[in-house]
């Protein structure tokens, strides 16, 4: 507490100071290494190291009467305390006998001065120990204010995040497979099934035997092109023979309505995110186009030193939940990345769909 003291006498003279020019550099001066000794202090007994999120005489301020209120509570406290515990030693050891009568609320009790005197500093004592818990608590909570979270906070989060990231891909994934499997068997299925029935029938009745065929034939490549689209919602391998913009193109060719890609990378990020970034387009323009019935889609794709950003647009109705199956799965998605994912989609719309990734996946 006593660097609350020079902090207050610091202030006390840099408040003046600071009106006069060719003092301020001293005044600064004096500010960072203040600072930098509270910066120090804090991380090693709290974990926190970084820069004040405030200006830095609010921050002095603050750990300044913090540190003098403290100070001086506990220093009178533990002053009493003391006084009277030695008190009230030296009256039970050396002094004669002396019982005096002490009068409480409906009772009345006659014992000597030095018990009164050692009951009274060891109360004070047990005060003085709750006041230092409580500054040490409210001196952690005065760091979480000024410099953020400590390291063993930040810890705790992040490990709560992992957690709750690890387990929603789990469920994307198994949202993903019960998706597959319903492609599968309302589409894929039914066009096998289609075949059979009309190439059995060709096999019984050799009179329409070439009309069957025919039929066959046809929904044959039906059965293709289902396959084909069932492969391309699980992966395109046009992401990675490609890469991410011929991949972008080939779904704004499937949408069916009017969707203009501005390409804003200068390199192909790292495979895992571009995969995310692709399947954040597709996702959100196939619900464009499906559910908000849009009739002109906006992808931007930007980038800066540390990240790669999605931007999807459109003119729909609005009114997406970001709580949905399709939505949450891309947002549990980007979330494992320690990315950001939102959805701007009021009632009648637009919609506004982003997520922002970092160029390098985080380690496992």
């Amino acid at each position: 507490m006593a660097l609350g003291f020079v902090e207050l006498a610091f202030l006390c003279v840099a408040a003046p100071a600071r009106l006069i020019p060719p003092l301020r550099p001293a005044v600064a001066r004096g500010l960072a290494r203040l600072t930098a000794l509270e910066r120090a202090r804090l991380s090693r007994r709290l974990g926190h190291g970084a820069a004040p999120r405030e200006g830095g005489y609010a921050f002095l301020a603050a750990r300044a009467v913090f540190g003098v209120t403290s100070a001086y509570i506990c220093a009178a406290t533990g002053f009493l305390a003391a006084l009277l515990l030695a008190g009230g030693a030296w009256d039970l050891l050396w002094n004669e006998p002396d019982h005096v009568p002490l009068n409480l609320p409906g009772v009345r009790l006659v014992t000597r001065p030095g018990a009164v005197g050692l009951t009274a500093g060891a109360l004070l004592a047990f005060v003085l120990v709750v006041l230092l818990v409580a500054v040490a608590a409210l001196d952690r909570r005065l760091a979480v204010h000024f410099l953020g979270p400590g390291s063993e906070e930040l810890m705790r989060r992040r490990i709560a995040e992992l957690t709750a990231t690890r387990s929603g891909i789990v469920r994307a994934v198994d949202d993903e497979r019960r998706r597959i499997e319903r492609d599968l068997h309302d589409g894929v299925q039914q066009r096998g099934v289609a075949l059979a029935m009309l190439l059995g029938r060709a096999r019984h009745d050799p009179g329409q035997a070439a009309e069957l065929v025919g039929q066959a034939y046809l929904e044959s490549r039906r059965l293709l092109d289902e396959l084909r689209d069932v492969a391309w919602r699980v992966y395109p391998t046009a992401l990675d023979e490609l890469g991410l913009r011929a991949a972008l193109d080939g779904v704004a060719e499937r949408a069916g309505v009017p969707v203009t890609v501005h390409y804003g990378l200068t390199r192909r990020p790292a495979s895992e995110i571009e995969t995310a970034v692709y399947f954040v387009a597709r996702e959100a323009i196939t619900n464009a186009v499906k559910h908000a019935r849009a009739h002109d889609i906006l992808v931007v794709l930007s980038e800066d030193e540390r990240t790669v950003s999605v931007t999807i647009s459109d003119d729909g109705q609005g009114g997406a939940d970001p709580a949905g199956g399709g939505l949450s799965g891309l947002a549990r998605r980007v979330l494992a990345l320690d990315g950001t994912f939102t959805v701007d989609s009021a009632p009648g719309g637009p919609t506004r769909i982003a997520a922002t990734l970092p160029k390098a996946p985080p380690c496992e």
